[in-house]
């Protein structure tokens, strides 16, 4: 039986890939419920395959939406900068289209691809001890569990890195990060079918817009800087009329997207830097345990649904977990590094 402590899209990822070779597994999650948090998603052509290769590729497409293009944009001047064919023209290059959705539209597939007993909710890890070759998880609820393989799926804090490689935070990138969705009518004056970035006057400003929910709402994203290290949170409320007053000088197509929003969630971007080694023993990372990054490349999920697929692979390919870890890792580090460290340079 094999642990899987954390059930977000990598979490879950991993539990139905790795039951699709034959693995035996549980999954617990510290939240006592499912629940519709979050934003909206944009899985590209990587993770498209990923869902895909899984079965979900229908299920994820119902409240999905594809735009025929991707166009950058200059701030003030409003000058196109790059225009990219997607839909058909991604399909014929990448073999999938990007999906662009709601968080929670992405989540309640992969959670129903997992059996209902297969889920622990409610259970918050304190510590994991390894001997005897099994690995035992230890909850804040007092319970415990035995377990012959461990993977720490539980985000940028993640408690099994920390039980690993020792306690370590992450690093504030001096941005924050406001999301918000409007209805697509309240939105007048631009181009809101196609996926449009506006790169502002510095790295760390900027603003995506996107169609989700079948082209019936605008996904708004933008970032600006902060001097002070600011609080994390994925719910945490900002202020519209802040939002509004910082991109007030942006060009009037940008405007009418951030006018729109009505309200608005703020939260502080960190990030990590690539590891030296995923595992130990038989414990490994996967997703934003070991590789958190910054949003700007959006492949943050899309790095961990290719963690979850190699993993399952090299299950397969393996007679024992330990030497599955190792190839998994050995497949996975360079390329969720080289990443991590591209979007890090906002690239």
């Amino acid at each position: 039986m094999l642990a899987i402590v954390g059930a977000g899209i990598g979490g879950l990822a991993a539990a139905i890939a790795l039951r699709r070779v034959g693995a035996e597994v549980r999954v617990f999650e510290q939240a006592p419920a499912f629940g519709r948090v979050g934003a909206a998603i944009n899985m590209t052509a990587n993770a498209v395959r990923v869902l895909d290769g899984l079965g979900l590729g229908e299920a994820i497409r119902e409240n999905a939406c594809t735009p025929s293009w991707r166009i950058s944009r200059v701030w003030d001047t409003g000058e196109v900068t790059s225009r990219v064919a997607l839909g058909d023209e991604a399909r014929r290059r990448y073999g999938a289209a990007p999906l662009l959705l709601h968080r929670a539209d992405l989540l309640e597939p992969l959670r129903r691809a997992v059996p209902s007993g297969s889920i622990e909710l409610g259970k918050r890890l304190v510590g994991l001890r390894e001997e005897g070759g099994s690995v035992t998880l230890s909850f804040a609820d007092g319970s415990g569990f035995a377990a012959d393989g461990v993977i720490g799926a539980d985000g940028i804090h993640s408690v099994v890195r920390a039980a690993l490689f020792g306690p370590g935070a992450p690093s504030f990138t001096g941005m924050v990060a406001w999301r918000s969705t409007v209805p697509i009518e309240r939105v007048q004056g631009g181009d809101f079918e196609s996926f449009v970035k506006w790169w502002g006057p510095t790295p760390p400003v900027q603003i995506v817009t996107f169609p989700i929910d079948r082209g019936r709402e605008l996904f708004v994203f933008a970032t600006t800087p902060e001097d002070d290290e600011a609080p994390e949170s994925w719910s945490s409320a900002g202020e519209a009329v802040e939002l509004r007053r910082f991109f007030a000088g942006f060009h009037p197509e940008a405007r009418a997207a951030i006018d729109a929003c009505e309200s608005t969630l703020r939260t502080a971007l960190y990030e990590r830097q690539p590891l030296e080694s995923w595992g130990r023993g038989r414990v490994v990372l996967l997703g934003d345990a070991c590789h958190a990054m910054t949003p700007f490349m959006a492949q943050g999920a899309a790095m961990g649904l290719e963690d979850a697929a190699i993993l399952a692979r090299s299950v397969a390919a393996n007679d024992g977990w330990e030497a599955a870890i190792g190839q998994y890792q050995r497949t996975r580090m360079g390329r969720a590094g080289a990443i991590q460290l591209g979007s890090h340079r906002n690239d």
